[in-house]
């Protein structure tokens, strides 16, 4: 038997980067946690500890920082598509770069005054190579609730089922979504808030019997309002909330009182996709 090194990568996980750019008394504020991954021919280094073809992490660091001086900093896909290529084409070991950005929105309050946004987290992960590059865009933490439109019944029922069926119940998640684009050129912004509106319409639109039915809804709306995205990945955590037993005190909760419950959830993933489009060229679940 030989033991074979397999895939690997490495890189600089969680560059904390603001950038404020000034225009004469107006302030723009860019707030990303930046993290890039290269992989190539890197073998030496697991074998031998050959360090020749090893660009350090601090560098790639330094990179993120000089970067957001020399160049404008403004979408986050744009920003990690200019430091995935720089990567490949500057490095002849590095045949991938992947770099994935969390960008923290900022609420403008007056020209150089901000309040931070914590409905949602908007995600990139970018993975260039010499022959293209793959643009996935999304969202975590987008907590969305209806208080009706919403049923759950006709499941499976064995001798452990204890659930009632439900035919008007809250429904809540915390979406975490991606999209991965068809090319690597578009109008970024516009693009992720027309697919947060397909998103939260659809979910908002939709009158369910199970959150898979409103996950098809949600990735359905997507893809039908914005023609530059090939495929939408969705975990949507089912946060259940259950009537709380005021008979104790004489009094009949009619759908009102609710208690919130932690864990365990429910958690439905799938994906929904056009089926005329171009397979992936990288990895872009995880």
């Amino acid at each position: 038997m030989a033991i074979v090194l397999g895939p690997n990568r490495y890189g600089k996980a969680e560059t904390r980067l603001v950038r404020v750019h000034r225009d004469g008394d107006t302030h723009g504020l860019v707030d990303f946690n930046v993290s890039v991954a290269l992989s190539g021919d890197l073998t030496a280094t697991h074998l031998t500890g050959d360090n020749s073809g090893v660009l350090p992490t601090d560098t790639m660091k330094n990179t993120v920082y000089a970067f957001a001086k020399e160049h404008p900093v403004g979408e986050p896909e744009a920003f990690a598509l200019l430091l995935g290529r720089h990567f490949v084409t500057t490095q002849g070991q590095v045949s991938s770069a992947k770099v994935t950005i969390e960008s923290v929105a900022w609420e403008r309050l007056g020209p150089h005054s901000f309040q931070r946004r914590g409905d949602f987290t908007r995600t990139t992960v970018v993975t260039v190579t010499a022959d293209g590059a793959q643009v996935v865009s999304g969202v975590s933490g987008l907590v969305l609730l209806n208080t009706t439109a919403s049923e759950f019944h006709g499941f499976v029922k064995d001798r452990y089922t204890t659930l009632p069926e439900a035919t008007d119940r809250i429904l809540a998640t915390a979406v975490d979504a991606k999209w991965r684009h068809l090319g690597d050129d578009a109008d970024w912004g516009a693009s992720f808030e027309g697919a947060l509106d397909g998103l939260k319409s659809a979910f908002a639109g939709t009158y369910s019997y199970s959150l898979q039915q409103t996950l098809l809804a949600m990735g359905t709306r997507v893809l039908t309002t914005r023609p530059e995205i090939a495929e939408v990945r969705l975990a949507l955590p089912n946060k259940h909330h259950y009537l709380v037993d005021l008979s104790a005190f004489d009094l009949t909760n009619e759908n009102e009182v609710f208690i919130a419950g932690d864990r365990p959830y429910g958690l439905i993933e799938g994906t929904v996709t056009r089926d005329d489009v171009p397979a992936a060229s990288a990895e872009w679940y995880l």
